[in-house]
């Protein structure tokens, strides 16, 4: 890492920070756990603070049973369209006598039609210039939503009725507020610098109440450092003013026109959290009058023959309990040529930050 980026002052600061006690700070995004460690930042926290990783990446958060239902959607002769990262995210094993899961990946491989797209634009043209029922998979946080949200629209607004979506839309609002419910011994949250462009400083205004520091973080090593050292700031004073340090790209308000398409497609609902479990007004479903664009209210969706997984501990990676090197199959059985769980399969996952980073 070339520290000539920042300010020698500030790594002074952060290396020589004290405190009594051990502090845990979360970095809620993916993209801040891989920056962190491509960075090299975590080498620079002094003993007294520890980092942890959280559930900020929509792929490792995506349940098994997604991905069952899409594995069935393909194999009754859906065209599937998804995003790239969602290919290799292992389903149920479908076998209780073979360690094999099912995903997207074997799908393909075994024949079915699977399409990796990179807008859900790009699906709705392909379900325009087809018969074939066209289903793209919808996963992701508020910086996806609104893009599907208009997808949606333009599907019924030109009554392309072989096009629908599967829904995995996930908020990060409630997931945090169940991680502090939780009792994870959290000390201070970065916040998602992507997110954070929708939702706005004001999006995180209950952190104040349940008294957690938090920082809005950007991306790039200087600011990751600054909102490191402002967050310990904080967290020493005990002030729980949520800090937007990112003022470059996240306004006060966020973008009020993404979270009005949001509002005006999808409603708030229960959804599980792979490894965390269900959690109340954190993902979003259709609303009624879109329902003939839902693949769960247009397919009967049948899935059977699941059994347990094979003891991977994602779950507990993402709530920030332990370490990815605590996970006995970390390295040995699970690595990304072999991801046994969705922390490993993306690339903004934290055991897949720690394979490549350390």
């Amino acid at each position: 890492m070339n520290y000539k980026k920042i300010d020698p002052v500030l790594i002074d600061q952060l290396k020589n920070f004290s405190s009594e006690k051990q502090i845990r700070i979360m970095e809620v995004c993916g993209t801040h756990t891989v920056a962190i460690h491509r960075f090299g930042i975590h080498k620079l926290l002094p003993e007294c603070v520890k980092l942890v990783s959280g559930p900020g990446c929509p792929v490792c958060v995506t349940p098994d049973s997604y991905i069952d239902e899409a594995v069935f959607l393909a194999r009754s002769g859906c065209k599937i369209t998804t995003f790239g990262d969602m290919i290799k995210v292992p389903g149920s094993k479908t076998n209780p006598e073979d360690s094999t899961r099912c995903s997207l990946d074997r799908e393909r491989a075994a024949g079915n039609d699977i399409k990796i797209v990179y807008s859900p634009m790009d699906a709705l043209k392909i379900a325009e210039n087809t018969d074939k029922e066209v289903v793209f998979l919808s996963v992701g946080f508020e910086t996806t939503i609104p893009g599907i949200a208009v997808t949606v629209k333009k599907a019924k607004e030109k009554n392309i009725t072989n096009f629908s979506v599967l829904t995995s839309n996930k908020i990060v609002p409630p997931a945090l507020s169940a991680l502090i419910d939780d009792q994870s011994m959290i000390d201070g949250f970065l916040l998602p610098g992507h997110v954070s462009t929708v939702l706005g400083r004001t999006g995180y205004s209950f952190m104040e109440k349940l008294k957690v520091s938090s920082v809005i973080a950007g991306f790039d090593p200087l600011d990751l450092v600054s909102s490191i050292l402002l967050l310990l700031s904080l967290i020493k004073k005990e002030d729980y003013t949520v800090v937007n340090n990112y003022q470059r790209a996240v306004r006060e308000d966020g973008n009020p026109v993404a979270r009005k398409i949001i509002d005006e497609i999808f409603r708030a609902d229960e959804v599980e959290w792979r490894g965390i479990g269900v959690i109340p007004g954190s993902g979003l479903s259709l609303r009624d009058e879109y329902k003939a664009w839902d693949a769960r209210h247009k397919f009967d969706i049948k899935i059977d023959n699941v059994y347990d997984n094979t003891g991977c501990r994602c779950g507990e990676v993402l709530k920030g309990l332990i370490d990815p090197p605590e996970c006995q199959m970390f390295r040995k059985i699970c690595h990304p040529d072999n991801p046994v769980g969705p922390c490993m399969v993306s690339q903004e996952g934290s055991c897949s930050a720690w394979y490549w980073y350390g």
